[in-house]
């Protein structure tokens, strides 16, 4: 039994890291996205002026491109949370005891649709455009390369500027293309089945291996086989649940990254940019729980 432990905690172990693995590379996914949507909002402000316009533009006709390259870009945002948080078949969000967690927490891209929260932040002609697409983050990062086109022809920005900005909607879809990696690719089944199969084997033969141990210590001392074996099977299964709530961090579940949140801090941060007042207050967590 010692043997057969220790190889069981070494494939769950092995199974942990992997799946922490992908949890930690989707937050630093997400943590790329934020600088460079901070990188977007300070290039769009500072690169595009009227210094080589050819018909200059008023303040607040400037102000006006500004706004929609930098609302369309928040668009981009919600349109990606929104397809990171579909739901897919391995996932376990649909399991009974994920079903009645759910009580605690609320998912926003469940609540709302993507065509009522993407309105605000783009004109009726592009949300209709989006609307119309399979992947709308795609083509919403299209937009905007299609947008600077037409500004480097208007001379409001120059060939330098465009291709820096150019290059920031080119990380976008590095980012997003890692998102969806991550997000369509599950861990694969082969591991987290045999998993499942090997602590359940070693939760019962456990009891087999621990009665002769106890029975060295006197023939009364048996009893102590329930507790310990409890305690054991315990320690194992939630190791191995661990892992299985790592596998899918972009799940809608209690430990999910919190692309809601961290969404809503860059539109925050580039709403100022855009020295704006009324801004959206921060997401806070519920129940402990950040979405």
């Amino acid at each position: 039994m010692a043997i057969m432990g220790t190889a069981v905690a070494f494939i769950i172990g092995f199974q942990n890291n992997a799946t922490y693995n992908r949890l930690w590379e989707a937050r630093k996914i997400y943590g790329a996205i934020v600088n460079s949507s901070r990188t977007w909002g300070m290039m769009v402000k500072t690169f595009i002026t009227n210094k080589q316009a050819q018909q200059p533009l008023s303040d607040n006709e400037l102000k006006a491109v500004h706004g929609r390259l930098i609302y369309r870009h928040i668009a981009w945002l919600t349109a990606l949370r929104h397809q990171l948080r579909q739901p897919r078949e391995w996932e376990t969000m649909s399991k009974n005891y994920n079903i009645e967690y759910k009580k605690f927490f609320t998912v926003s891209e469940h609540e709302t649709s993507l065509e009522n929260d993407i309105t605000f932040y783009l004109s009726a002609a592009d949300t209709k455009y989006i609307l119309s697409k399979q992947n709308r983050a795609v083509h919403i990062i299209n937009l905007q390369a299609e947008d600077l086109k037409e500004l480097l022809n208007r001379g409001l920005i120059d060939n330098f500027r465009h291709i820096e900005l150019q290059r920031v909607l080119s990380d976008l879809y590095e980012h997003q293309g890692k998102c969806e990696r991550i997000k369509n690719f599950p861990y694969p089944r082969q591991y987290a089945t045999l998993n499942l199969y090997f602590v359940w084997l070693f939760v019962i033969f456990l009891p087999y291996g621990m009665i002769p141990e106890f029975e060295k210590l006197g023939h009364y001392m048996t009893w102590l086989t329930i507790p310990f074996c409890v305690l054991v099977s315990w320690i194992f299964r939630t190791m191995d649940k661990i892992g299985e709530s790592s596998e899918n961090p972009f799940q809608a579940g209690p430990n999910d990254i919190p692309i809601t949140a961290l969404s809503r801090t860059i539109e925050i941060d580039l709403r100022e940019i855009l020295d704006e007042m009324n801004l959206p207050k921060p997401i806070e967590a519920k129940n402990g729980i950040l979405m």
